[in-house]
């Protein structure tokens, strides 16, 4: 029908309304919250205070099959009852006068290489590597440390020796990082004669790479016998150049055919190095400061020395040419003449084998804790920083373990490397014993160590005596990996932390 002329024209319908289109509009948002909901409470729960206590750390480990159901480590100063023990009065209890004495003094400063090359670095009393500190076992030591100009502060850990809890040098847990003008005195007893090296244990990943470090060697009451050279070979990398005492390259070590010489190879680097030697045999006669019982003859193998770790090799220097000690590129000649290079050997001595058996002087099967130490690796965050982070038994930093010991007790430990990447596991105050690797029982000289160097995939058995109280670490020596957070700690029942992480301490 036509439209009459001058009539209203009605209006066109409203468009229907889109069933589901608020909906639509709701998903996206929704979806986005239910994504950065979790992730924004796991980037504010990982968050760390500026300073806290590493007896709040994590959760408790008791050892005794408790299964998953940990105790939070927050607040559990109560267990410690009326006779809790501050790390601080745990010292050398002899107040005689030092048997060695040692001024330190640690500088943020260049420094020169032998080869000419200038390190942006620190040192101590000028050079680095430190001042060889040299004790014979049983003597009594005390170091004076004096930060001149290290700005972050300073302090110094002796890596594998037993020391008293609270000269271990941990900034934060066992005392308060040494500020510029300030300085601190460690005093110990050098009862464990054998081949160790001290290096600062505040922002360690940086300080050590950079310098502050040194040796430390015990040797027996009089020395080693007079016909046996003694030789230090402390390897370092300084900006990408491999050293041996400081220097780069060849040394040379005047021996004259016959003579044995103990090459004590030190590594402080992050990683593993590979020692063999050329033009004569070899026997590792001690691993970690502690002697490997009837060494047999090496040829045509190499010695894994593990970052943080020590092996004491014995070379007989051989007639008419030198013996020729690799270390991971640099080297020592033993004796004259020019060794040639020998490429690196495609087998590598098992110390799980190596040597003759021998009595622990305690029984593992009989253990009276027994732990799991399992390396792993996923993503989340660290202190508001995404990132793919290592973890502590499937927990993140700081959420890990304190594994709880009392004093005399046997302790087993299982560590599992799930994580993708190799680690050199070193802890604190103790040797551990290795039972087995993979489960296949060691059957060697008994292999103890402070420094071990866990595969992916690998697995080792370990066992120690607890028998020095005191809150101890046990983490990754590749110590980047420790900043990290591939951190935990053994902690004795009874004993306490006066000192906090964060601030003036930065451990790592």
């Amino acid at each position: 029908m036509a439209v009459p002329t001058g009539a209203a024209t009605a209006p066109s319908p409203r468009p229907p309304r889109k069933r589901g289109g608020r909906r639509r509009t709701l998903l996206p948002v929704v979806a986005a919250l239910a994504v950065l909901g979790p992730l924004g409470w796991m980037w504010q729960a990982s968050l760390l205070p500026d300073s806290y206590s590493v007896m709040d750390m994590g959760y408790r480990d008791e050892g005794r099959n408790q299964g998953s159901g940990a105790v939070p480590a927050q607040g559990h100063e109560g267990h410690h009852g009326p006779a809790a023990r501050s790390v601080a009065t745990l010292t050398e209890p002899s107040t005689a006068p030092a048997d060695v004495r040692v001024d330190l003094t640690a500088r943020k400063e260049p420094f020169r290489l032998a080869s000419g090359q200038m390190v942006e670095g620190y040192t101590l009393n000028g050079s680095s590597p430190g001042p060889v500190i040299t004790a014979e076992q049983g003597q009594l030591v005390e170091v004076r440390l004096v930060n001149e100009s290290v700005p972050d502060g300073v302090t110094l850990h002796w890596h594998g020796v037993d020391v008293p809890n609270a000269v271990d040098g941990v900034a934060g847990v066992t005392q308060d990082a040494v500020p510029v003008g300030g300085e601190h005195v460690y005093r110990f007893r050098a009862d464990q004669r054998g081949s160790y090296w001290y290096h600062s244990h505040q922002v360690s990943h940086e300080q050590v790479q950079r310098g502050l470090l040194g040796a430390l060697v015990v040797t027996p009451p009089g020395g080693l016998p007079g016909t046996t050279v003694d030789e230090l070979a402390l390897v370092h990398i300084y900006d990408g150049v491999r050293t041996v005492n400081g220097r780069p390259g060849e040394t040379r070590v005047d021996a004259a055919p016959g003579t044995r010489v103990r090459v004590r190879v030190v590594n402080t680097d992050n990683g593993p190095m590979p020692v063999w030697v050329s033009g004569a045999a070899f026997r590792v006669v001690a691993v970690d400061g502690t002697d490997v019982r009837e060494p047999g003859e090496v040829r045509d193998l190499s010695v894994e020395v593990t970052g943080g770790a020590r092996a004491d090799l014995e070379v007989e220097v051989p007639a008419g040419q030198a013996a020729r000690v690799e270390l991971g590129g640099a080297a020592l000649l033993l004796g004259q003449g020019d060794p040639p290079r020998s490429v690196r050997p495609t087998g590598k001595l098992d110390m799980l084998t190596y040597g003759t058996p021998a009595a622990l002087g305690f029984d593992p099967s009989a253990a009276d804790r027994s732990f799991e130490y399992v390396i792993g690796r996923a993503p989340g965050f660290l202190d508001g920083w995404p990132g793919l982070w290592w973890t502590v038994n499937g927990h993140m930093y700081p959420d890990v373990p304190m594994f709880v010991v009392a004093d005399g007790d046997v302790v087993r430990m299982r560590v599992e490397n799930r994580s993708g990447e190799s680690h050199p596991m070193h802890l604190h105050g103790h040797h551990a014993v290795v039972l087995a690797r993979d489960g296949v029982p060691a059957t060697g000289s008994p292999w103890w160590v402070d420094s071990l160097e866990v595969g992916d995939g690998e697995s080792y058995d370990i066992a120690f005596v607890a028998d020095n109280p005191g809150i101890w670490m046990d983490h990754c020596h590749n110590l980047p990996h420790a900043a990290e957070g591939l951190v935990a700690h053994l902690m004795y029942e009874g004993v306490t932390v006066p000192y906090r992480v964060g601030g003036v301490n930065e451990p790592e």
